[in-house]
Order: structure tokens, then sequence, then C-alpha cells
């Protein structure tokens, strides 16, 4: 971010980020999260409450714009919140728990936490199908993970191939978005599983020539392949590049400011890549656009790691 973002107001005055975050959730005024109206709210005035209050006369609730998203009942203050979206939405490779933990000078348990809730704010809700008629979507596998290594009599210790590594499948529209799933394993019903679940079946798929695209490839409009153990990378505009250079993204991110990523959390730090790159620049989305959708996806979503107890009987 430039210095000129860097001052935003909202970033460092909480009366200033609460005004921008009503105007991201709120732009058409405020609605109540209980009961979703908009006729019955008002603004609360005196001191005792502080700004930010509404008040529903239909089902008679107070909230502030706080409430039914993840910045519900946090403890971290509310433009330290907003300096969090603002990083994590406009760094390319992402920022790691301990840069925020520096930087919005939060402890690094919080950060931890604080950035797991942005991921979840960045996952798609209720998304749509890639692809479609005309249009052209490139499928490939990767994998990730520290590999694990035997010792070998003579030879020393040596990697055990990739049958240990977390397996990612990503499908990537040609000029639009992405979507990455975890996969168990990379067999014909598995992935034709995540391509019918994800894809429109109108649409063009391009690949390489593992045999696993071959049965799922048949039930698009036309299945393409090129032949990377034959030294082809492209043919005509059959190619996979594309998708290649999206996993390029993400193993930078991963590795060099990650580092470290456990099967359990695999999935949200996919939905955090996939967010940036179906809201990039060459689509026409800048950063503070893009924090404002981020922001806005915080609707409705908690993520909670500690269930409540449960009271005894009686």
């Amino acid at each position: 971010m430039t210095p000129i973002e860097l001052s935003h107001p909202a970033f460092h005055d909480e009366e200033a980020a609460r005004q921008y975050l009503e105007s991201v959730r709120w732009p058409d005024g405020p609605f109540c999260p209980f009961c979703g109206l908009f006729d019955h709210v008002r603004a609360l005035g005196g001191k005792s409450m502080g700004p930010g209050w509404y008040h529903c006369t239909e089902c008679r609730k107070k909230f502030t714009v706080r409430v039914g998203s993840l910045f519900e009942r946090s403890h971290i203050p509310l433009h330290k919140w907003l300096m969090g979206f603002r990083l994590m939405a406009s760094s390319k490779k992402g920022v790691s728990a301990h840069q925020l933990h520096r930087t919005l000078n939060i402890t690094y348990k919080s950060a931890w936490f604080l950035a797991h809730r942005i991921r979840e704010a960045m996952r798609e809700s209720g998304p749509g199908p890639l692809g479609g008629e005309g249009k052209v979507v490139e499928a490939d596998e990767t994998f990730f993970g520290a590999p694990d290594y035997v010792f070998v009599n003579g030879k020393g210790w040596q990697t055990r191939g990739t049958g240990t590594k977390y397996k990612i499948l990503s499908l990537v529209e040609r000029g639009g978005r992405a979507r990455s799933v975890k996969v168990e394993n990379l067999t014909s019903a598995e992935i034709r599983h995540a391509l019918v679940t994800n894809l429109s079946r109108k649409s063009r798929l391009h690949t390489d020539e593992a045999q696993h695209y071959k049965a799922p490839g048949r039930e698009f409009a036309k299945h393409e392949a090129v032949n990377h153990s034959a030294e082809e990378y492209a043919r005509g505009d059959v190619t996979t590049n594309t998708v290649e250079g999206y996993f390029s993204i993400f193993k930078r991110g991963m590795k060099g400011i990650y580092q470290h990523c456990s099967e359990k959390h695999l999935q949200r730090y996919l939905h955090e890549f996939d967010f940036r790159y179906s809201n990039r620049s060459a689509l026409g989305v800048e950063d503070t656009e893009r924090t404002a959708l981020a922001i806005r996806g915080a609707d409705c979503k908690r993520l909670t790691y500690r269930q409540p107890r449960k009271r005894a009987n009686g």
C-alpha cells in the first residue's frame, strides 16, 4: 500500500472505521440483522450507548454494524480489522500472521485468528459454476506440503514421491475466476465430482494428458489436452499455462510468506488465493474495491474454534 492509503482515517480512528464499515455493509442505509427490515430501524442517541447503535422497532432489538458478521463480539478494534482486510486484500502473495501481529500491534494469537476470519470472508458465498458456453476453463493439479523422507541403504535419505503431500485441483476460467479444492485422491471419480460440481458442462475443458481427465472430459462441450511429456505446452489456444501461472503465485505465497500450513486449514488458504485472483487488477478490480468486496463477504459468517460449554441438566 502507498503512504496515502495507509493514512486513511478508517485505518487509525475507531469512529472513522465504523462509518466506513457502515458505508460498505449498508450502502442503502442500516438494516436490522435480526429481521432484515430497513424501514423500522432508527439510530439511538445519548452518551450511555455511544455512537453507532441502532434499534429495530419491529423486533425491538439493538445492534451495531458489527452484528451479523465476522466482527461480532470481537475485542480487536475495528480500525485494526479494516487494516488487516486491506493488507490481505492488496498483498498478491498474502501476509503472514507475524506481520499482522507487528503491523497491527496485537498478539500473535489474535493476528492468526484474525487472518483466518478474513480468509473465511474471502470464501465465495453461493458460488455459481465457472465457465459457460464458448468459455475455456483450464484444470490442473498440484501437490503441496513437506516431502516424506525414507532412508535407502547406500544412498542416504531420499524423498518418497508425492504420496504424502496434499493434492490440490485448481480450475481457472480463462480471463475470469479461479476455484481450487483440496482432493483426497487423483482418481477419475473424484476429479469428475470436482469438475461437474464447479464447472458448467457447456465449457471447453483444457487439461494436460493425465488419464484421470479423460472420462470426465467427455461430459463437457469439448475436452482438449496438451501433452507435457512430449514437451507440448500449447497447441493453438489449447494450453494449461494460465492455471500453472496461478500455481506459481500460490506456491510463492505458501512457501515464501506462510511457510507452513496444516491440512486442516489448507482450504481456507485456497479461498484466499482464489479471491485475489478472481478479483485482480486485470479484471478491473483494484485494491480499494477488492478490500470492500472482502469486507462484504464477512456478512453472515462466524468462525469459532472454541464451542460454548453445554449446561448440565438441572
